[in-house]
């Protein structure tokens, strides 16, 4: 049995996931790449490929990380590049895409040889957090204007949407797609691609497939281009646990029980939007708060419900650890970080990634 705290990513529960992808993919007409700011644990990156077209990136490090480990095309957008960075940003990727017009002109000359795209910011969103809102007011997120855009269409073959945010509601992706035409649609059929970006929760249950596939399909027709979304949570939803085991317990009007892991060290996307973890199983007559070892007050997994009490020993599984996670861990108080392990289609657990003591001084100086 494996050392916790570590990551469990099961491969079982990945293959839905990438078989929904490639059933859209091949209904739609739509190519579908993996956005690395969500999900970069290049060791199910071989298994993937067989369902996806290639990945797409937030940083030249993310590109550098898609080129090298994940076959098919290689997408590069960031926020801002930096000039040192933009010719090994080009030769690391297949498309380019600016986040604004400035930085389109300013490294014309150097990526004139390249596919180059825009991205594009529609106004709307479906984000619930202004955090993490691309339409939030003032946003730096993409050219907002098509009077912008227009003196450098001819510069670039397509643009890159991105304003869905955990959206399970197809109405809804289906009302600002149409927004989205309305706006931009003269400068669409110039394009020759379209990204639509990810945050469309299409891999969850009951979603109407069919229903997206038919959108997608009409879109790309109607305006001769080829579609890509960008999948993150979508493509690796409840595929992955944190194993953790329990380290003390104690009371203090609450029962409470501290683990060998730490929400902002390892789980930070729950710290940062206020949300509870998710147990399995969490049924029983026995309420339990599971908190973090870090020094954080707030370092609280949540509240989960047990047959019986808790006792130092006992292991735990933290549900849907995939996405947000492994990309965002730290070495807040030199917490251990946790293990990455893969768990085979035949069942067998093969451990892929260890971190001790030289990973952690090797992060400082």
């Amino acid at each position: 049995m494996l050392q916790t705290p570590y990551y469990l990513i099961d491969k079982s529960q990945l293959l839905p996931n990438m078989e929904k992808i490639a059933w859209l993919r091949e209904n739609s007409g739509a190519k579908a790449l993996l956005a690395l700011k969500c999900f970069a644990s290049w060791g199910v990156f071989d298994f993937m490929s067989h369902y996806m077209d290639g990945t797409t990136s937030s940083s030249l490090f993310e590109v550098k990380l898609g080129r090298e480990k994940f076959p098919g095309e290689t997408h590069a957008y960031s926020v801002a590049w930096a000039d040192h960075e933009i010719d090994e940003v080009l030769a690391n990727s297949d498309k380019v895409i600016f986040n604004t017009v400035g930085q389109l002109t300013r490294f014309e000359a150097a990526s004139r040889n390249h596919i180059r795209g825009l991205r594009v910011n529609p106004g709307v969103s479906t984000s619930d957090f202004d955090l993490a809102d691309p339409a939030r007011p003032f946003s730096r997120l993409g050219e907002h204007d098509p009077k912008d855009i227009e003196p450098v269409a001819d510069l670039i073959t397509g643009f890159m949407f991105h304003n869905n945010c955990e959206n399970a509601d197809f109405d809804r992706f289906d009302d600002m797609l149409t927004l989205i035409e309305t706006r931009f649609g003269p400068l669409i059929k110039r394009m020759n691609w379209v990204s639509l970006g990810g945050g469309i929760h299409f891999t969850g249950a009951d979603y109407p497939l069919d229903r997206l596939a038919e959108r997608l399909k009409r879109f790309a027709g109607e305006n001769e281009i080829q579609v890509y979304l960008e999948p993150g949570e979508a493509a690796i939803t409840k595929s992955t646990t944190l194993e953790v085991t329990v380290l003390d317990t104690m009371f203090n009007g609450k029962n409470l029980a501290i683990v060998d892991s730490s929400i902002e060290a390892h789980m930070l996307d729950l710290l940062i939007y206020r949300e509870s973890a998710k147990m399995a199983p969490n049924d029983g007559p026995e309420d339990w708060m599971i908190c973090g070892k870090s020094c954080l007050a707030g370092d609280i997994f949540g509240e989960f419900k047990f047959p019986k009490p808790l006792q130092a020993g006992d292991r735990l599984s933290i549900q849907d650890a995939a996405g947000y996670t492994m990309v965002k861990k730290n070495w807040f108080n030199g917490v251990k970080m946790p293990a990455i392990a893969i768990r085979e289609l035949n069942g067998t657990i093969r451990l892929q990634r260890d971190f001790g003591y030289d990973d952690f001084t090797a992060a400082l100086s």
